[in-house]
């Protein structure tokens, strides 16, 4: 993953590879934005598909709202496993995850959904900021809507966010196997997130604020919430394999699909995560299997979870050694207009594992 000094925006395809976006044009390479701001393929980095470059292009001003979604992945996904052997653990280079988006376990499922559920949920609220040339707010909500109530204001355009997510994301996806299966899946359970956790916003309207009437938009989520639940569903995600009903002979066609390993089990609903092979260990090294290993993780010692010194040292055992910390401590407002701190020294102990 290309984040350099040069960049000034990002964009991806969903095999985890990002292209950078730097001020140096050539003739083969060139797009501008809605401000005519000139923003360049970097040569030296792949390209993005020439689907994806006609998408930019068509809606301009979103190259910056597809960067700032895919961010915001990144950033959720570490959070979400902070505590975890897998802690999504990233990298400067032309893959930023690494190994992990080339095979098919849950870790694989969750990078996939949410860095498309980023892409969709950036760009519909993009829409709704007047930040892309292309979309508005969705305005189809208008009118009656309940008793005391009505539709209006500025919805969130999550309709034209899935589309082009659908659109930009999916387009990078080859073949008809189980893993161009497994992608397209877990793409669009990120997607259908984001659209499923949206909520009704209202503004009260009336004398003294009576609220004797309201009137209600559809807005996003908080992309905390799409993370936490996408993260549910990486705990409960689905094995699958390979299924094929035959062929339709009118139209040609094989049907492929996902079933579950189990035959005992449901079928993998559209929101469901789905993979198809067991995950590393994550405890030790692996150039091969691109891990990294928990050596060197900080860990609590009195936690009996996934984040204790048990678990994530991999029965390692740990080390503890303490670091004295000066932060900024007991600071004071004085009118106008400053504020005076003081400086606290406090030691802190830490848990290290082998």
């Amino acid at each position: 993953l290309a984040l350099s000094s040069l960049s000034n925006t990002l964009a991806v395809n969903n095999s985890g590879r990002w292209w950078g976006i730097i001020n140096v044009a050539s003739s083969t390479n060139l797009l501008t934005d809605s401000k005519n701001v000139q923003l360049v393929l970097d040569p030296s980095l792949q390209l993005l598909s020439r689907k994806q470059r006609k998408l930019i292009r068509q809606n301009p001003g979103i190259l910056h709202s597809v960067s700032s979604g895919l961010q915001s992945a990144i950033k959720e996904c570490k959070w979400q496993f902070r505590n975890r052997r897998w802690n999504c653990p990233t990298s400067q280079g032309p893959n930023i995850f690494g190994k992990i988006v080339n095979r098919g376990c849950r870790e694989t499922a969750f990078i996939f959904a949410i860095t498309s559920a980023g892409v969709t949920h950036s760009v519909a609220r993009s829409c709704s900021e007047g930040s892309i040339e292309s979309c508005t707010c969705d305005y189809r909500r208008r009118g009656p809507g309940g008793p005391d109530w009505h539709w209006g204001g500025c919805s969130d355009n999550i309709d034209f966010g899935r589309l082009f997510g659908r659109e930009f994301v999916d387009s990078s996806e080859k073949g008809r196997d189980l893993r161009f299966l497994m992608n397209l899946h877990n793409n669009e359970a990120g997607r259908m997130t984001v659209f499923s956790e949206m909520r009704q916003e209202c503004k009260c309207h009336g004398m003294s604020g009576s609220c004797t009437v309201r009137t209600c938009w559809m807005r996003l989520p908080t992309f905390r919430a799409v993370g936490d639940v996408l993260k549910d569903r990486f705990d409960g995600a689905s094995r699958v394999i390979y299924g094929n009903k035959g062929s339709n002979r009118a139209s040609r066609v094989e049907l492929h699909h996902l079933e579950p390993e189990n035959p005992a089990h449901k079928p993998p609903s559209p929101h469901d995560l789905v993979y198809f092979e067991k995950s590393p260990n994550f405890c030790t090294y692996s150039g091969k299997m691109g891990t990294a290993g928990t050596a060197g993780r900080f860990c609590n010692s009195s936690s009996p979870g996934l984040d204790g010194c048990e678990l994530l040292c991999c029965g390692r055992g740990y080390r503890t050694r303490t670091q004295r910390v000066t932060e900024r401590c007991n600071c004071t407002f004085h009118w106008c207009c400053h504020v005076s701190c003081l400086n606290c020294t406090n030691t802190q102990v830490l848990h290290e594992c082998l």
